[in-house]
């Protein structure tokens, strides 16, 4: 079976505050010959760059204690993860540092899309139903963390939503969890890759991961 389809083209767009250290970097799809699903995925895109700020600052003032917007640098950056075989795979991040704090926080999140359609794919719609998915997921995540001995904060007792973070990379699913969720801070965002060979029974087909299946 052959999915090999042209790659999208991307240009790098941006927003910046004058007056604050505000500078956030997305991808922007053009030159498409579907302008509709063009704009529905760049809409989409762009809806998730406003919302990971808007998130930011509302954890800063609300859950952190500050009686305002505080003084704050924010930084927005994209990667690519996958952009053929029909699919566009993308990571958008934003890192938050509010003055005086130790520390700044950042948020990682990510969107597979069907450029034939624009359709966003969660991660429960690129298993077969009934499938057991998150279970076997997880015992293949459970596995990783102890052959790489990661040190948890908390016991990793599965996945817990059907939207759980992860993003398409060549022949691999990667499973991902927000800082804090598993580890502590210096250890980072846990990243978990899956061949898709070692979860193919399970693969929905016509899906952006069963795409990968083949070259």
């Amino acid at each position: 079976m052959n999915y090999i389809q042209n790659s999208v083209q991307i240009i790098t767009k941006g927003l910046i505050k004058p007056g604050h250290k505000i500078v956030i970097e997305y991808p922007k799809v053009i030159c498409m010959t579907n302008k509709a699903v063009q704009k529905k995925i760049n809409d989409a895109i762009l809806f998730l760059v406003n919302k990971l700020y808007v998130d930011q600052i509302n954890q800063l003032v609300f859950l952190q204690g500050y009686p305002q917007i505080p003084k704050m640098e924010v930084n927005g950056w994209y990667e690519i993860k996958t952009n053929e075989r029909g699919v566009l795979s993308l990571s958008i991040g934003n890192y938050t540092m509010a003055y005086p704090a130790a520390h700044g926080f950042t948020i990682i999140k990510s969107l597979t899309f069907d450029i034939q359609t624009g359709r966003i794919y969660q991660l429960y719609n690129l298993f077969k139903p009934e499938s057991d998915y998150m279970e076997i997921l997880s015992d293949i995540i459970s596995k990783q963390i102890k052959e790489r001995d990661i040190h948890l904060i908390n016991e990793f007792k599965g996945i817990k939503t059907s939207d759980q973070d992860y993003y398409i990379a060549d022949k691999a699913l990667v499973i991902y969890f927000q800082l804090y969720e598993l580890t502590a801070y210096a250890y980072g965002f846990p990243y978990f890759p899956i061949s898709v060979y070692e979860i193919q029974d399970i693969i929905q087909e016509d899906t952006p991961l069963y795409k990968m299946l083949y070259d």
